[in-house]
């Protein structure tokens, strides 16, 4: 069946239909890791996003829900070149087709993404709609009235109802690895699967949950915490009641500058209690210090950012999703500037020059991309004990 995407712009592209049938609007971006679509597809910093895929061919290894980052499917529509006619992995239950009919979720293939990337490289992230039912005028029309991104609050959509406690018997925590030949230090489940043994819980913390991923869950288990997950609106005072170790500010969806009540909250348990923050938390931290944010002409999303530490001079290559970015010329004297993106130089780390507050623009857990975690979580557990 075909399928059409139309962006706001006028511009549009026709390709056969995979997944769900209808319409959905969006804003349009790409995503330019070579693997991971269905992190991607989960993750709920994509909520009200229309994403694309530069690899050229997607789904070739299935899907399955060990590899799920939430509870849903959060984009609103999926743009590839090509559908991978097998699921070849073995630890596939499910092929991409299926995945998103089951989440009805539109899927759009044989369009050029190549000219859609630089489209949008050029012109900039827009507003678009993804159609089997629609005319391209009318599809045109439908992403021209589409809301803006600039303005939104998705985090309240994706953030939990209640505070809840993660993995508190560690089922879920454990990180697959391969086993060694002695076989120490691992755990076999169901025969199959085979798990590094978790260290002891050191700190207990809170995580504000802004459209957490289970990947970071799971990576700040593995490096000692014990994590207490709130709701984004969760107030300061009751955090504080719960007397934390430190508090972590998550990833999620929309617009930094439309959560003004989350701004709020952190400015309260700022010198209260240590605070680490990734990507959308990072944003809200620069908010609660007293800076502000800019929209991205079409944003960071893929495993292949390159980041350099001003402190060290060092280089990573980081897995980033984030339409929006801290304005290193609103920052305050008393914040520094720690990280900055060597593509376009914008804000990629904040740090309190007085207070145990820090952030990273990415995600150091990766899910998909390049794994940094371990550096940034062992760095907030260094400075929690250095404040007991």
């Amino acid at each position: 069946m075909r399928a059409i995407l139309a962006l706001e712009d006028g511009r549009f592209f026709l390709g056969e239909s995979f997944g769900a049938l209808g319409t959905k609007v969006g804003e349009a971006c790409f995503n330019t890791s070579m693997s991971g679509y269905q992190e991607v597809l989960t993750d709920p910093s994509y909520r009200g996003q229309i994403v694309a895929m530069t690899a050229p061919q997607i789904g070739n290894y299935g899907v399955n829900e060990l590899d799920d980052e939430s509870s849903a499917v959060h984009v609103r529509g999926f743009v590839i070149e090509e559908l991978s006619p097998v699921a070849s992995n073995w630890r596939a239950t499910g092929d991409l087709d299926s995945y998103l009919k089951k989440w009805g979720v539109p899927g759009i293939q044989g369009i050029d993404t190549r000219a859609l990337t630089k489209h949008l490289r050029s012109r900039g992230a827009m507003q678009a709609c993804i159609t089997t039912e629609l005319t391209p005028e009318q599809a045109i029309e439908r992403a021209k009235s589409a809301p803006p991104m600039a303005g939104s609050d998705f985090v309240k959509e994706v953030t939990p109802a209640a505070p809840f406690d993660w993995d508190p018997e560690d089922k879920e925590s454990a990180e697959w690895t391969i086993v060694k030949g002695d076989g120490s230090n691992t755990e076999i489940r169901e025969g199959k699967e085979v798990f590094r043994k978790l260290p002891p819980a050191r700190f207990d913390i809170v995580a504000y949950d802004f459209g957490m991923k289970k990947n970071i869950l799971r990576r700040l288990r593995q490096e000692g915490f014990r994590v207490r997950v709130v709701p984004a609106g969760f107030p300061a005072e009751d955090v504080l009641a719960l007397k934390p170790d430190g508090v972590f500010l998550s990833n999620g969806p929309g617009d930094p500058a439309a959560l003004t009540y989350v701004h709020s909250n952190i400015r309260k348990l700022m010198g209260r209690t240590p605070i680490f923050g990734i990507c959308l938390g990072h944003q809200m931290l620069g908010y609660a210090v007293g800076g502000k944010t800019f929209k991205l002409k079409f944003g960071h999303r893929g495993g292949n950012q390159p980041v350099q530490d001003l402190r060290t001079g060092k280089v990573a290559i980081t897995s980033q999703n984030h339409g929006f970015a801290v304005d290193a010329e609103s920052l305050p004297s008393d914040v520094e500037v720690t990280h900055l993106n060597l593509n376009d130089q914008t804000v990629e780390g904040l740090a309190h020059k007085s207070l145990p507050v820090f952030s990273v623009q990415y995600h150091p857990e990766a899910a998909p991309g390049p794994n940094d975690a371990t550096y940034f979580f062992r760095q907030f557990a260094d400075m929690i004990a250095a404040t007991k």
